[in-house]
């Protein structure tokens, strides 16, 4: 989730647990302790553009570490703000404990993956419940923790947790539905998935992307789940295959290493990019959920020397139109020449 979500459910969580004078000091630490496992973005190299994408979500995510991230963010913020607001030592830490507690586990509801099980699994989770960015989600959250610290009212803090839970709720009722529509849709198509996945769409729980595997290829479509049914059919991509996609790579070389680790990072959703030689997308992600069009790659280099590196891309180009079309969608109406349609029954 962005860092704003991530600080404003930390705030709640310990604001919920304190008295009435102790209510904005949980919140400020909650709110920083919140934030902190993503610090880890600053673990990277300049040689090895992959190595930050080991390590987010990694170590700092993992529930194993939420004790000894709080006592680091409680040894830091004590003196700052715990002491000045005449709690104990422990008591900063169990706020910062339980502001810390929040982010992994809300970082999990994403589509992202996070290692909650480091370092006894590599297993990314990731329950596709809701967007990295939701502000249905945020600002309810945020407005009932700066209220309930203005007002010193923990009851409003624990208004924000439940609405969060029951955000989520909705967010994993939604994304089933939109399973059962791809699993329909796969169905009519004669295609037998090896597996389906639905993921949210930007900043929001009624649009979701389906993404599904045959043997052969990914195929992407959107999906309006609630309050009708509607089905916007997008395209498909071959697998990534390197023997045929990049018959020049040397198996032993760092540039297939590379191909390996972004696999990994990306669930093995990966492709070549039809229209840039060399460059290997994820499927997953996209602005509008019925489009291959990724939001980021690894560039090949032919003739690299066996230990270079690829590059990692972002691709942030937003084309004129896309905030118009995914607005339709909420709405479920017509895009033209998209051949959508409605589904009954759902």
């Amino acid at each position: 989730m962005d860092p704003l979500t991530q600080g404003a459910l930390g705030a709640a969580l310990p604001q919920a647990t304190a008295n009435r004078r102790q209510v904005l000091a949980a919140g400020l630490l909650g709110f920083l302790s919140g934030m902190a496992p993503d610090l880890d973005v600053l673990i990277r190299s300049a040689e090895d553009p992959l190595l930050f994408l080991e390590y987010h979500r990694q170590f700092t995510h993992a529930l194993v570490f939420i004790p000894f991230g709080g006592l680091l963010c409680a040894l830091l913020l004590h003196r700052l703000i715990g002491r000045r607001a005449g709690l104990g030592f422990w008591r900063s830490y169990l706020f910062c404990t339980l502001g810390y507690a929040t982010h992994g586990l809300l970082d999990a509801c994403t589509t992202y993956g996070t290692l909650l099980l480091w370092p006894f699994s590599d297993q990314r989770f990731a329950w596709n419940t809701i967007s990295i960015i939701d502000p249905l989600f945020t600002l309810p959250v945020l407005a009932l923790i700066i209220v309930a610290a203005l007002r010193q009212r923990p009851a409003l803090a624990r208004v924000a947790v439940i609405w969060g839970l029951a955000y989520l709720a909705a967010g994993a009722w939604q994304r089933d539905r939109a399973e059962v529509l791809g699993e329909a849709l796969a169905a009519e198509r004669g295609h037998l998935p090896v597996r389906l996945e639905a993921k949210p769409s930007f900043a929001n729980i009624l649009v979701w992307k389906v993404v599904y595997e045959t043997a052969t290829d990914f195929h992407v479509d959107a999906v309006r789940t609630w309050p009708s049914a509607v089905v916007y059919p997008g395209s498909s991509i071959p697998r990534l295959d390197p023997a045929r996609d990049l018959p020049w790579l040397d198996p032993a070389s760092q540039q297939a290493r590379d191909v390996a680790r972004f696999a990994w990072f990306s669930n093995d959703y990966v492709a070549r990019d039809p229209q840039i030689s060399g460059r290997v997308i994820d499927v997953r992600y996209s602005l509008l959920p019925n489009e291959i069009d990724s939001l980021w790659s690894i560039q090949l280099t032919p003739g690299a020397g066996p230990e270079e590196h690829v590059r990692y891309t972002m691709h942030r180009n937003r084309r004129d139109g896309q905030l118009e079309t995914l607005w339709k969608m909420l709405l479920g109406q017509p895009l033209s020449g998209s051949g959508e349609y409605r589904v009954s029954g759902l």
